[in-house]
This record gives C-alpha cells, structure tokens and sequence, in this order.
C-alpha cells in the first residue's frame, strides 16, 4: 500500500500539466490548487481503502470535471422540450424579449429606483408596477414583493396576527416545497379556524364561525390539485359578499396570477385578479412567474387602506422586490395593456401555439433527423401549479433508442442541455416549450447524441 501512496502523482505535478495550466489561466492558481490537493486527499482515502492510485491523467480529468461543474454560471440556459409550460424545475416562465431588456438595462448602470426625477427627491421604487397593476386590474391599490408565499405571509401578519382567519378544510392546503398554509397562518401569528370539510364547504360555514377574535376569511385557490365528484365550495363573490356584510376582510389566494381569459385557449377557467377585484376581495395575492408570464414576484392587489398596511409592516422590507424583477415585471405587465400579451409573452405565446405549427416543426425536426425520428401525437401541460389535470393536444417528435434513459441523459448533458421526456421506451420532444430561435441547438444536439449512441 505505501508504495500506491507513493505513485501519487505530487500537487506540483498535477498542477504543471498544461491541462490544469490552461485552467489556471482562466480561474486562478490559489482555486486550482485548492482544488488538485483536495483530489489528492480524496485520492489517498481510496487507497487507504484498498483501491488503486489514479494516474496523473485520472486527477486531471476529474480536477478538470470538477471545474466544470462547480463554477460553471448556474441557472444557465437548458432547452425545455418537455411539454411542461411553466416548469417549476426549469425556472417556470421564460421572460419577453422586453422583460429581459429592461432588467439588462436596470442592471448595467444606476437606475431611478427610488428617485422621482420630477422632483429630485425620495420616491417608491413600487410607483410603475403599482400604477400598471391599478390599471389591468381596477384595485385601488397594489404592491409587488419577492414571491407569493411572501406576499401571503406579509398580507396574514398585517391583517390578522393575534386574532383568526376563517379557511374552508378543503383549502388548508399544501402546494410545492413544502409549502402549507397552516403553517404560513402559524407563523404570521393569525389562528386558522377551518370550517366544512374537504369536499363540501358553504357560505354558511364560514358565516357560523365568526366571532368578535375573526380577522379575516381567506379563500386559497388549490393551484395544483383538483377535488372532483361530490363537491361544493362558495364563489369568490359569495365570500365577498359575506365579508362587506359582516365587516369583515376577504383575502383571495389566486396562485397563477392569470390576467387573460383561458377558455379562450381551450382551458378550465382559471381565476383572474381583476375579477377578485369586481367581487370586491380586500386583498388578493398571485405570481408572476406562472401566467403572468413575467420574473419571480408576489403581488398584492386591493384595497388602499388594507395594501397600506401591509406596506407599512416590518417585513416588508424583508421581502421586498429587487430592482432587475421590479423592471422586468413591469415590461411584463405593459404588454397587457398594449394587447400583445399572446405574441409576446412567451408563456401565452406557447399555450396559443396553432397545432398546425406544432406539428409542422416536429416534422421538420424528424425531416433533419432521418431514421428513428418519427412524428407522434401527445399532449403539453401548463404545469407551474396552474390549470391541474389541463392539457393541450400537441404533436412530439419521438425518438426509438435501444435504452431511452440513456438517450434522455445524454440529451440532459449536452451543450446546451436538452430536457426531454421518455414515454413508452421512446424519447419524446415536444416542440410547445421549444422556443423558434432554439430550434437548430436543438437538433444539432439531438443529432450527437443519436451518433454517440
């Protein structure tokens, strides 16, 4: 064994060969080092249990995978050919060419994030985005935080810490990540009262459990799930109406954050904010990296004095929105109320995707591809919590290899990473989530990976 220890290559070595100088070079020497002693040391445990030396061309290659891994820019660009609209995993919504200007500009020099160039003094980096939200969706108020759970957070802690908030059972519910509202009531200090049960709950029920201790009734749209058959639950208006009559706060939990008309698109119908808002909801809170279409936010919409509050509470500054999201949301939200939602918003612009088309890039993918491609009829999702069990007819190209799994891997290590499904020993792509200008990346990668196999 003494003598495997000794046929270690020493730190110098490794470090000299050009390979590791090349790296080197585009890092630096302290982190390669670094780096070359701790394969070394990793190295010197698989002899000490019983394993054989590496060679100095094993370090390499293993210091130089390791390079690449571990500082290589993360998230970086992969291409979703999954049929999965809003992929959580993926980033969910992919932004406008707008949206990502406007955060490139806010980002490459100082910007006018809280400054009122009118006046030369203090202003809120909140005044766009609140004056486009008044304007797509009627409330008198808004204001945009990092994410949803926060702005759920932050609304329940203004509102009604100390006292109770009236839940149907069947909207007590959890959605990604763990995330539960129970626990989000727990820790903004409100007691969760649940009335009904998981599949029937009436106006009546939260009517019966008020008291002089309620704060507010909140009704949580279940984002991704769907309770079918024997089931019952009040419209929105119905609480609304129940609120202003007892005086009581209806705060409305929209999820997606959806701002057009899905059954346009052959769709359930998902819950729009400006319809919360005609109800006459206090406070509603979405997304706008689901449907909205726009960067991670969480906002808030409603009443002047209630939104108020909640701006005025210590965690808003906690969970305050950054200025590259609060640019990009804006352009976001300008394109709905320019009308070119659908033809610029990527997400929209995905979903309406004509099955004509769909069809026409599979197969002109299969075309490239020659033998083993061949085109296949499926079905897309909106995914990212929004619209559950809702899917759209598409048409996928699907690739026979003797083990897709490993077809399916290699796609998902290649440059760029291609992230496909397998669906009945077949490797399917489904053109939906590809976006146009990816197309020849794409099949390039998807061409090395058929010779490699």
């Amino acid at each position: 064994m003494t003598s495997e220890f000794r046929s270690l290559p020493s730190v110098n070595a490794v470090l000299s060969d050009w390979r590791v100088q090349k790296l080197v070079d585009e890092y630096s020497h302290g982190a390669m080092l670094e780096l070359v002693r701790a394969k070394l040391h990793d190295a010197r445990g698989v002899i000490a249990c019983g394993g054989e030396a590496p060679g100095l061309d094993d370090l390499v290659a293993d210091v130089a995978g390791d390079t690449a891994s571990l500082w290589r820019p993360r998230p970086s660009q992969v291409i979703n050919a999954t049929g999965v609209v809003l992929h959580t995993n993926l980033g969910r919504a992919p932004l406008s060419g707008e949206a990502v200007e406007a955060a490139r500009l806010a980002a490459a020099g100082y910007a006018d994030l809280e400054l009122d160039l009118e006046t030369g003094r203090r202003g809120s980096r909140q005044a766009q985005v609140s004056r486009l939200l008044r304007q797509l969706t009627g409330a008198e108020a808004a204001v945009a935080v990092n994410n949803n759970a926060s702005a759920l957070l932050i609304g329940l802690s203004a509102v009604a810490s100390g006292k109770e908030v009236i839940v149907s059972r069947g909207e007590a519910i959890e959605i990604g990540g763990g995330f539960r509202i129970p626990d989000v009531m727990r820790q903004s200090g409100g007691a969760l009262v649940e009335v009904g049960t998981t599949n029937r709950t009436y106006a009546r029920d939260f009517e019966e459990a008020i008291t002089d201790d309620t704060a507010a009734i909140l009704s949580a749209h279940a984002s991704n799930f769907r309770v079918t058959g024997f089931t019952h639950s009040p419209t929105i208006d119905d609480l609304a109406e129940l609120g202003r009559r007892r005086g009581i706060p209806v705060l409305h939990d929209l999820g997606s954050g959806c701002l057009l008309d899905t059954t346009q698109f052959g769709l359930a119908r998902e819950p729009r904010p400006q319809d919360s808002v005609a109800a006459g909801v206090s406070l509603s809170f979405f997304s706008g990296d689901k449907l909205l279409g726009g960067p991670q936010a969480g906002i808030i919409i409603g009443g002047r004095s209630l939104v108020d509050t909640v701006s005025r509470h210590p965690l808003a500054r906690a969970v305050r929105i950054d200025k590259l999201s609060l640019a990009s949301l804006a352009a976001t939200l300008a394109h709905y109320l320019k009308g070119e939602a659908v033809e610029k918003i990527p997400v929209w612009r995905m979903i309406a995707e004509p099955r004509d088309s769909l069809r026409e890039r599979a197969s002109d993918w299969a075309a490239h591809l020659g033998g083993g491609a061949a085109v296949a009829e499926g079905l897309s999702t909106v995914g990212g919590g929004s619209l559950p069990g809702e899917t759209l007819p598409t048409s996928l190209l699907s690739l026979r290899a003797s083990n897709a799994a490993d077809l399916a891997s290699r796609l998902r290590r290649a440059s760029p990473p291609v992230i496909a499904r397998v669906k009945d020993a077949a490797v399917v792509l489904d053109p939906r989530t590809v976006l146009h200008d990816q197309d020849d990346a794409l099949l390039a990668v998807v061409r090395g990976c058929l010779a490699e196999g």
